[in-house]
């Protein structure tokens, strides 16, 4: 929090368009926005008309009453547009009063799955420069986005000095929302949906980001260091040979991190959960396996984390031989289609 004595606190402003002068178009879409804007900014905004969905193609339509406008049009446009508004005075308050978690890069300026990667091969570096052993551990939650639950959130975000109109907005956002599934001919009746935030929006990921911020105490108490990128979380921890106790300490740790999933009605994976060893110079142990949950973690030679391929010497030959298979692929299959290609198409 802010060295200040008093708590920082959220409030959404208005927006600076004033005058429909700045919407002088022809189509009525943009006319009608404006007025959504002006009309609810600061009250709570309900974008959760009923959704429905093909559960093959896990497509998501949504219209606006008859009444409002002759021809439908997709709410997602209205809804993107006030979830970035919100976004950016969301993030600003967050960064200004030092909220975010450091060690998470998703849905931050400047960070990437890039900045995630090199900040755990330069710690695996590190550590085998000063001849310790390491360990990295990539977690895997089941269905981590349609399980948050709301209260939880809420209250996250009240501790952070989140209240007010805010609060009540997020509230308003995050509630009410139904779904339907399409088999064909059938349509179901609507059901509500009372976790989760939603998935490809503009603000849920934020959101989920802030849901698990205390996750990194938990991992921290053991002493292990850890990353994150979106629901993507590495845990590393790096040891003496010596050290006899670290499959133990990684145990306990996941143990932690197990209790904390249950008690925020997330699942840890186990059977999804990679571990990887390094080992350090002179170290007597050459494998490692940790128990949880009454499940077996082994070490493996390699793990994907973020689409690369990391192996347990850190020369990355595994990911260069995976990369120039799917280029040696790519290539073939523009062979055979070039010959059906004009010049110009090339």
């Amino acid at each position: 929090r802010p060295a200040a004595q008093q708590p920082a606190h959220l409030t959404l402003s208005p927006p600076l368009l004033s005058s429909p002068d700045h919407f002088r178009r022809p189509s009525p879409l943009p006319h009608l926005a404006h007025q959504l804007i002006l009309d609810r900014w600061l009250r709570p905004f309900r974008l959760q008309e009923s959704e429905s969905c093909t559960p093959s193609e896990k497509t998501y339509t949504r219209s606006l009453p008859c009444q409002q406008l002759q021809t439908s049009i997709p709410l997602s446009f209205l809804s993107k547009t006030l979830e970035r508004a919100v976004l950016g005075q969301l993030s600003c308050y967050l960064s200004q009063n030092d909220l975010l978690d450091p060690n998470q890069s998703g849905f931050k300026t400047g960070h990437s799955t890039e900045t995630t990667l090199l900040c755990v091969t330069e710690a695996f570096r590190t550590a085998k420069a000063n001849s310790l052993s390491s360990a990295l551990i990539l977690l895997d939650l089941s269905a981590a986005f349609d399980t948050v639950n709301h209260q939880i959130l809420l209250s996250t975000l009240s501790e952070l000095g989140i209240s007010g109109a805010a609060h009540a907005w997020i509230a308003s956002y995050l509630t009410g929302r139904s779904y339907q599934v399409a088999w064909r001919e059938s349509v179901s009746a609507p059901r509500a949906l009372t976790t989760g935030v939603p998935q490809g929006s503009v603000l849920g990921p934020l959101l989920f980001s802030l849901y698990t911020k205390s996750l990194g105490s938990v991992i921290s108490s053991h002493g292990l260091s850890y990353h994150c990128y979106a629901d993507d979380t590495q845990l590393i921890f790096s040891f003496p040979p010596s050290d006899n106790q670290a499959a133990n300490r990684i145990s306990a740790c996941l143990a932690d991190i197990s209790v904390w999933m249950t008690d925020h009605h997330l699942k840890l994976n186990l059977g999804k959960t990679e571990l990887l060893f390094l080992q350090g110079k002179d170290c007597p142990v050459h494998d490692l396996a940790i128990t949880v949950d009454n499940s077996l973690v082994s070490s493996s030679q390699s793990a994907k984390n973020l689409g690369v391929i990391l192996d347990n010497t850190l020369s990355f030959s595994t990911n260069i031989k995976a990369v120039t298979r799917s280029c040696r692929f790519m290539l073939y299959n523009i062979r055979r289609v070039r010959p059906c290609l004009t010049q110009e198409a090339t």
